[in-house]
């Protein structure tokens, strides 16, 4: 299969989106931007063309999908039994980087929803997926367009490392903006409860809601998860990874990996890169933004032809720091307390 590369820029922009919305409603899959991540896109209504995004992933089959739609409206077509709080979080938060989890009125395919009662389902905060779903006039299901288990992509180049010749076609529509995963969160009862955590923080949406809870990941595999990410390991480079979570110990780690023999790679804020020495040395930035929109692009980067381990450090949690630190444990092969 040819992945066609559809840059959505400038003058190519409508074009590219038509020819992407085309290949939607034909039943294929097309990688779309979105200010999170970029999102493995299929017609949301039509249980053949969503079967091909797990097929393409590598993705277990009851890890649901994220429903992406382009205004309130098509939101309240696909969900019912609705508490009021809901339509506030709308009017805050969206379009934005969270997905509100509801009960399903049964108008999406059953695999999107991997057999639950409920659906996930948000309004992009980017202009190309949303002119891609107003023009297309369909709700696309759509998680992070790579292999399953690897970091999600946050440019089209990363899209088509893991994809390319698997999927129809990819809407190039710059690098991701946030760069983690929208916040999930619950409203199928009186009190919200966060699956995921994101760029949107517990903080912020108490300040709308009231109370609200923080799930824990799953640990019982029989069970369903709600929500992405809340059951499978994830966001993994290709050599293993070592978090230390006290910059003290930081030192004596890469010194233990050295006497080893490793080739090392490190992931380090901008204000502690010049007190370690590795082979591979990647600045995440200065503050919590910074670190999230890049991220994923870092886990990337470190090859197994270069590098034998990755040593990170651990990074403040205010904001959407804490997002980025879930992501970063979720990914480590060993944890330095």
């Amino acid at each position: 299969m040819e992945t066609k590369h559809l840059i959505a820029k400038d003058k190519f922009l409508n074009e590219s989106i038509k020819k992407a919305a085309i290949l939607l409603k034909k039943g294929e899959i097309v990688a779309i931007p979105t200010e999170t991540v970029y999102g493995l896109g299929a017609d949301a209504t039509r249980e053949e063309a969503v079967d091909k995004i797990y097929r393409a992933k590598g993705r277990p089959n009851d890890n649901p999908l994220i429903v992406h739609i382009g205004s309130k409206e098509q939101l309240f077509e696909l969900v019912t039994d609705i508490p009021p709080y809901v339509e506030d979080l709308i009017d805050k938060f969206s379009p934005g980087p969270i997905t509100y989890v509801l009960k399903s009125s049964g108008k999406v395919a059953k695999n999107v929803t991997a057999g639950l009662t409920t659906v996930g389902v948000r309004i992009p905060d980017n202009p190309v997926a949303l002119e891609l779903l107003r023009y297309s006039e369909i709700p696309i299901a759509a998680p992070s367009a790579n292999i399953s288990g690897k970091p999600s992509p946050t440019t089209a180049q990363h899209v088509l490392d893991d994809l390319e010749g698997k999927i129809s076609a990819v809407l190039d529509g710059g690098p991701a903006k946030v760069g983690v995963e929208s916040t999930v969160i619950d409203c199928t009862e009186a009190q919200p409860v966060v699956l995921r955590l994101g760029k949107i923080t517990t903080d912020e949406i108490q300040q709308v809601v009231g109370n609200v809870e923080v799930a824990s990941t799953l640990s019982d595999n029989s069970e369903k998860p709600k929500s992405p990410g809340m059951k499978y390991k994830h966001y993994a480079p290709e050599v293993p990874l070592i978090l230390v979570k006290q910059k003290s110990q930081m030192e004596q780690v890469i010194n233990k990996e050295k006497s080893k023999g490793s080739r090392i790679g490190l992931l380090v804020s901008a204000s502690n890169a010049k007190q370690f020495q590795a082979e591979k040395i990647i600045v995440l930035g200065e503050n919590e933004e910074e670190i999230a929109e890049r991220l994923y692009n870092a886990l990337r980067s470190f090859k197994q032809e270069e590098i034998d381990v990755v040593i990170c450090e651990s990074f403040p949690t205010s904001g959407v720091g804490r997002a980025v630190m879930d992501r970063i444990e979720r990914a480590a092969t060993s944890i330095i307390d």
